[in-house]
């Protein structure tokens, strides 16, 4: 966290970065501007999209297991003495609390999401400002849950098996380095067992969820081009072949990685 600053707000896009599953002393939120993500908080997993909001509360392990490349979503973390200060009435009380019973997943009506968006860009505009930005913290905060309290649409939580879980996160952490047998001798249950239970109650098969977090390590190893090609970023990032790696690029990114490339060069003017 900042010093001098009672928050912290970003703008979260994939960098190939991985977090490893953790819980932490501030109150969190998520808000998914555009793309889906995947996030598991505890045994739960929650369904990210264009709306999404998300709150995570200090006893609560979580982590955002998976984004499309598109993905985008503002995460915003408060200090507790903040939190005890802006929610002393009865219907913020509960964000005191480290673990609380239910489900804090809602998603928002466009309008209201339009309109977090623009206090959140000018809360983030303030950061140099200690002043200025804790106070802009304070009010995002109740901003924030005075929205999610008037949302209507609550998306269902999934409870997934313990074993499932695991292999996300070993997973996750290893960026899908292992080898199904060898994943499932470590969640616990047989390769096929494992294939089946992670399909059905993540929403996509060990493949496509391993490919997935080799998308985002090669993203954060190719950046600008100007450290490794696209075939030793590939290579490094754990794909086979470059056949695969365009396979699977393609089918993430909706074209080739040469003329995702091409884009990004007339994008920012290369």
């Amino acid at each position: 966290m900042p010093e001098g600053r009672d928050g912290r707000l970003w703008l979260h896009e994939p960098r190939g970065y991985v977090h490893p599953v953790h819980h932490h002393d501030e109150l969190e939120f998520n808000l998914v501007m555009r793309g889906t993500g995947r996030y598991l908080v505890g045994e739960r997993r929650y369904d990210l999209r264009r709306g999404s909001l998300l709150w995570l509360f200090t006893r609560q392990d979580h982590v955002l297991l998976d984004t499309s490349p598109d993905y985008a979503g503002w995460i915003m973390c408060f200090r507790p003495d903040l939190v005890k200060r802006a929610c002393r009435d009865a219907a913020a009380r509960v964000l005191l609390d480290p673990d609380p019973p239910g489900t804090y997943s809602r998603r928002l009506a466009e309008g209201a999401l339009v309109e977090l968006d623009a206090l959140l860009r000018q809360v983030r505009s303030a950061f140099d400002d200690a002043v200025q930005f804790n106070y802009g913290a304070g009010f995002a905060l109740k901003a924030v849950w005075r929205a999610f309290l008037q949302a209507d649409e609550r998306p269902h939580a999934k409870d997934v098996h313990p074993a499932v879980e695991r292999a996300a996160w070993i997973l996750r952490d290893r960026h899908g380095a292992l080898d199904v047998p060898v994943l499932a001798k470590q969640a616990g249950l047989s390769a096929d067992r494992l294939s089946r239970l992670f399909k059905r109650q993540m929403g996509l098969s060990l493949a496509q969820f391993r490919n997935r977090l080799r998308m985002q390590r090669f993203l954060e190893l190719y950046g600008d081009g100007q450290r490794l090609g696209m075939l030793d970023a590939a290579l490094r990032a754990g794909f086979g072949s470059y056949p695969q790696f365009h396979r699977v690029f393609k089918a993430e990114m909706g074209h080739g990685p040469r003329a995702w490339r091409r884009a990004r060069y007339r994008y920012s003017g290369r």
